[in-house]
């Protein structure tokens, strides 16, 4: 049984409307929390939130029965103000526990000492979040963003006409470094240990020397390593060193076959199962695949002289969906993870996030503004980079926008003079650049390495790392807005309180 959040405030409680923050604090937590508390506080658009909310409930909950869980106006809270933070799950602990005007936030007063949280609580309730669910928050919480900057700027028109800028980054996954061999160690790590976890749970005496038996890989393993450290020269050595090289890979392939070998006679040997043990057989018949396709990878690189198509490889055996990316960035030769496009408003809002598998700049251009159009209808114009770039997509998104700012790539017709030398074009070329500052502020609130897992972890981090920065920039609109109303007030009682004064004799 879960609600969004207790209609009947306990003793000591302090109403959100009521909860009062420094306007000088440049930290990102009281801009997160004042958003939150615009939302909370506007009744309109607390009542679309909230709806969005209960749909993370699924149906089939029977919600009259059972133990209440944690209300969901708790989870959005601690799930933005991880994401903010660019925390994990013990920092987020820490926070909720002890911080206390975030505490207010949630709804615990003075006497509320007692109720503290624990680290799996957040876990569980945290990964509640869905991306489609995230996103509908996100388009709500933009639009209320949007309506506040057209109350304080008397210019604007009644709609405001909304435009964008278009860039890509990547998004790290949380990864080390891949080579063919330390992928294979990681899948004997996990197939023996797992292995030994399960035969132990149902009394079976096999594999009790698994963690001798990981020594003894591993020993393979940094051997290989050691012996490709030599820099030497001299054509004699250098060959020596290569056999050398090619029979430690021999040893080590030799080795990992025989005890995956023994790990699916063993699997084969096992009768019925429960549904936890049957789903751990299929997780380390998993790993044994990745298992025997680097094998057959090493086999074929170093002792046939082969090279692995980049489409065969796997870059992470835990997080699979992981990319090589090449951007061609000085200092940075490549990046393991996705790239993630984002679409930015001139209120620096994100208006629409796009996670990239397997896609380039120039196939999603299209697709991006027309899903950024179906929940913002008053994008008029959006800026992208050469990478964007082909004729097809220009013409695509001419139908879709009024100014397109798409430079071509090459040598440039008297056509495509004439369009990139216009006034509108130089204009908003010139201000594309503010979207690297968005994609800075995104990394440094969360999206510089997921530590989520698997794609729909991945997919769940970055949107509502978006909600958090959507959040955080609704708050500094408000804060401003409050300070500069703090400080008229108080030049204006100073000016008073000098009037009154008597002339000094």
């Amino acid at each position: 049984m879960r609600v969004v959040i207790e209609a009947q405030r306990k003793l000591g409680e302090v109403d959100i409307s009521q909860i009062e923050f420094d306007l000088r604090s440049r930290d990102e937590i009281p801009k997160l929390l004042m958003g939150l508390q615009h939302i909370y506080c506007t009744p309109e658009i607390r009542d679309k939130v909230f709806a969005i909310l209960k749909d993370m409930v699924p149906d089939r909950i029977d919600t009259k029965n059972g133990r209440p869980g944690m209300e969901l106006w708790k989870i959005l809270v601690l799930g933005t103000v991880r994401l903010i933070c660019n925390c994990d799950y013990d920092r987020l602990q820490e926070l909720a526990n002890n911080h206390q005007i975030l505490r207010q936030m949630l709804g615990h007063g003075i006497l509320g000492k007692k109720d503290r949280y624990a680290l799996q609580t957040l876990i569980d309730n945290v990964s509640m979040f869905t991306p489609e669910i995230l996103n509908r928050i996100n388009t709500v919480v933009v639009e209320a963003g949007h309506a506040l900057c057209k109350k304080t700027a008397k210019s604007e028109p009644e709609e405001i006409k909304l435009k964008g800028k278009c860039d890509s980054f990547v998004v790290k996954t949380d990864v080390h470094y891949p080579t063919d061999i330390n992928l294979l160690y990681d899948a004997m790590r996990k197939v023996i240990m797992l292995l030994k976890a399960l035969c132990f749970n149902i009394g079976l005496p096999t594999w009790r020397q698994g963690f001798c038996n990981i020594k003894k890989i591993k020993r393979e393993f940094r051997r290989i390593q050691k012996l490709k450290k030599s820099t030497s020269q001299d054509t004699i050595k250098r060959a020596n060193r290569e056999r050398l090289i090619a029979e430690a890979h021999r040893s080590f392939i030799e080795l990992s076959q025989l005890y995956l070998d023994r790990a699916a006679a063993t699997i084969k040997s096992f009768g019925g199962f429960s549904m936890s043990g049957f789903l751990k057989v299929i997780e380390i018949e998993d790993y044994i695949a990745h298992g025997r396709r680097q094998i057959d990878q090493i086999n074929r690189r170093v002792l046939n002289d082969e090279t692995i198509p980049h489409n065969e490889k796997v870059f992470s055996i835990f997080e699979e969906h992981t990319e090589w990316i090449n951007k061609g960035k000085a200092g940075v030769p490549q990046e393991l993870g996705l790239k993630v496009c984002v679409v930015e408003d001139q209120y620096h809002f994100i208006l629409h996030h796009r996670v990239m598998q397997k896609e380039t700049d120039d196939k999603i251009a299209v697709q991006v503004i027309k899903d950024t159009k179906a929940n913002f209808p008053n994008l008029i114009s959006c800026s992208f980079d050469k990478g964007f770039y082909t004729p097809d997509n220009r013409k695509d998104l001419s139908e879709l926008l009024e100014n397109v700012v798409l430079p071509k790539k090459g040598k440039l017709s008297l056509s495509d003079k004439e369009i990139e030398n216009s006034e509108d074009f130089v204009q908003a070329r010139r201000k594309h650049s503010g979207v690297e500052s968005a994609i800075n502020a995104l990394e440094n609130h969360g999206l510089d390495r997921c530590l989520d897992h698997g794609i729909y972890g991945f997919k769940r981090y970055v949107a509502l790392a978006v909600l958090s920065r959507n959040f955080q920039i609704l708050g500094n609109i408000i804060q401003k807005q409050k300070l500069k109303s703090v400080t008229r007030s108080m030049k204006i009682r100073q000016t008073k309180e000098r009037l009154k004064c008597p002339p000094a004799a």
